[in-house]
């Protein structure tokens, strides 16, 4: 990597500035006991706005409680006492807050307050950088970095927490659709210009879905709503009611198939004592990592393969309200669902036609005004178009993950290299480490990593 200017020093580098970023950087200035120079490096400001919460609407809601949603393990209810203590719901107690599915707007605020507190109080000091890293190599004097500015910087020690990709649509012709016939569902501005009569695909099922149809409820859409994806699943919802009491141990030991009819036993004996089957999910919700990493080879292909969309929609629910508008909207008939393989897309005139294949291979078209692609996170790092990521795997600093998902890091979150060999120089956050871990996209995830992380920094 040849670098012209001196670079710039500093002591560790954190190289994206969401959620997984910024809790990594509150962690290393709370534990600092001496002056550090720290950046975080992110090209979109203010901080703490990644993918899930840069949007500022009200409909766009958390998929967890208040109660759950506390940005350290140390501290289970942190959120929680942040909004009681900003009285940001005056009226309310803080038994009738904890149950509550906030606005994610409010929680990018939360992790900032909580930052400058810890900059308030630490020895270190913060820098933030509005940048992206376009490549980095460790060699003997810790880690070199290039800025698409060209600047060169040098850090002792990194932490790549870049963050999801949104999928590209997956149709021909689909990227020489106009700008107003092709939204992303991350695109919050976009969804609210959306015209309120017309006629609108989501490709794809999920929670981006779920956010797109709130969206166009909020601003008064009234034109039909097409669902499209492979498997025509619906996200479901959380439910109250009593806690499972099985054992999920030793699930632990069976292989996918066994572990699938386990489960169902296990729902079905729950739903006999009147025990919702989300209660019987919650049991198995701190194992998600060991489950996945104690299945074979075979089984993570199995269940990439075959099981994932109905693992997803279990697994990743959504508030009871938001999935009342959908069914609401279904009985209606404004929102349509279709299972299907999308193909091609083809802008006639002021209408975009979509052409599919249905599960049986039978033709599908619909004709709409705008196609919205909510897709989903890319895991793929080879296909997320982040210069960094391109690379590090090209120059061999960083390999994928296994099925070719993310990154691939050692168990401590240390990159490891086209060789095997971990780097503990560098260490890796969030979705990149899905191909290890599978379960980590998630606020308690992103909390535990990243309090390893900055343990690890701070070494």
């Amino acid at each position: 990597m040849s670098v012209i200017d001196t670079p710039a020093l500093c002591d560790l580098a954190i190289i994206g500035g969401g959620a997984a970023g910024v809790l990594a950087a509150i962690g290393v200035l709370r534990g600092a006991s001496q002056p550090l120079r720290l950046l975080v490096i992110e090209p979109n400001l203010p901080l703490a706005r990644g993918v899930a919460y840069a949007t500022t609407r009200e409909e766009h809601v958390l998929n967890v409680p208040v109660a759950k949603m506390s940005g350290f393990p140390e501290q289970p209810e942190d959120f929680l006492d942040y909004l009681c203590d900003a009285q940001v719901f005056p009226a309310l107690t803080r038994e009738q807050i904890a149950p509550m599915f906030v606005s994610r707007g409010l929680y990018a605020t939360y992790l900032r307050q909580r930052l400058q507190q810890a900059v308030d109080a630490s020895p270190a000091q913060l820098e933030i950088v509005a940048a992206r890293v376009q490549a980095l190599e460790p060699d003997a004097d810790g880690v070199l970095l290039v800025l698409d500015s060209g600047r060169p910087l040098r850090a002792g020690r990194v932490i790549i927490a870049v963050g999801n990709a949104l999928r590209p649509l997956p149709a021909r012709g689909a990227s020489s659709l106009a700008a107003d016939k092709r939204v992303e569902a991350w695109d919050y501005e976009a969804l609210a210009g959306i015209a309120s009569t017309a006629d609108v695909a989501i490709i794809g099922s999920g929670l981006s879905m779920a956010d797109t149809v709130a969206s166009l409820r909020a601003t008064g859409h009234r034109g039909k709503i097409h669902v499209l994806s492979r498997h025509a699943l619906l996200p479901l919802p959380h439910a109250k009611g009593a806690a499972a009491d099985y054992d999920p141990e030793p699930l632990l030991a069976m292989n996918l198939r066994q572990r699938l009819h386990a489960l169902r036993r296990h729902a079905a004996e729950a739903a006999a004592r009147d025990i919702p089957w989300q209660s019987v999910m919650e049991r198995i919700r701190p194992l998600g990592q060991q489950l996945w990493q104690t299945l074979s080879e075979d089984d993570q292909r199995r269940f990439l393969r075959h099981v994932v969309r109905y693992w997803d929609v279990h697994r990743h629910r959504i508030a009871t309200h938001l999935y009342a508008q959908l069914i609401e909207l279904q009985q209606q008939g404004r929102l349509q669902l279709h299972r299907g393989r999308l193909e091609t897309a083809v802008a006639e005139g002021a209408c975009v036609c979509l052409y599919a294949q249905d599960r049986k291979r039978r033709p599908l078209q619909l004709e709409v005004q705008c196609v919205v692609n909510a897709t989903g996170v890319e895991m793929r790092a080879q296909a997320m178009r982040n210069p960094l990521l391109q690379q590090l795997l090209g120059s061999g600093v960083g390999r994928a993950g296994p099925h070719g998902i993310g990154l691939d890091t050692a168990a401590d979150g240390s990159l490891v290299d086209a060789d095997g060999v971990a780097e503990p120089r560098i260490q890796v956050l969030g979705s990149l480490r899905i191909g290890r871990l599978w379960e980590s996209l998630a606020i308690p995830e992103l909390r535990g990593q990243a309090a390893a992380a900055a343990k690890q920094a701070l070494r």
